[in-house]
C-alpha cells in the first residue's frame, strides 16, 4: 500500500507537506508513513479516499482503478456491496432499462436537431 500512496501523492502533484495537512498530521508524520515506519490509520484512508476521490480497494490492495470517474460512483459501489445478491441483480437489470430509456430518448431529441 505503501508504493500507492506514494504513487497517488505523485499523480496529484502534491508535496508531502500539503498531503499531510489534509490528513491532519505533520509532514514527518506523513513521511514514516510513507516509508512505511507507520501504518496508515483506517481513518486516513478514508479521508485520502474522500478528498480526492480514491478507490479505496485500489488503495488498499491495488484492484480497479485508481480514481472513480465521478463522486457518485462510489456511493453506488457502496451501496451496491451491502444489497443481497438477488437484490444486485435487479438493480442491475434496472440500470440496463435505464440505458435503453436514456439512449432512446437521446437518439429522438437528435433526429428532432436534424
Amino acid at each position: 500500500m505503501i508504493g500507492r500512496l506514494k504513487q497517488l501523492r505523485k499523480k496529484l502533484k502534491i508535496n508531502q507537506t500539503n498531503f499531510a495537512k489534509q490528513l491532519g498530521i505533520t509532514q514527518t508524520a506523513y513521511s514514516m508513513i510513507e516509508n512505511g515506519n507507520n501504518p496508515l490509520s483506517d481513518r486516513h484512508i478514508k479521508v485520502i479516499c474522500s478528498v480526492y476521490h480514491v478507490n479505496e480497494d485500489w488503495l488498499r490492495t491495488g484492484n480497479g482503478e485508481m480514481f472513480f470517474a465521478s463522486p457518485y460512483e462510489k456511493e453506488f459501489t457502496d451501496i451496491f456491496s451491502r444489497l443481497a445478491p438477488e437484490t444486485q441483480q435487479y438493480l442491475l437489470l434496472m440500470a440496463r432499462e435505464l440505458l435503453n430509456t436514456q439512449d432512446k430518448l437521446l437518439g429522438a431529441d437528435e433526429k428532432k436537431m436534424n
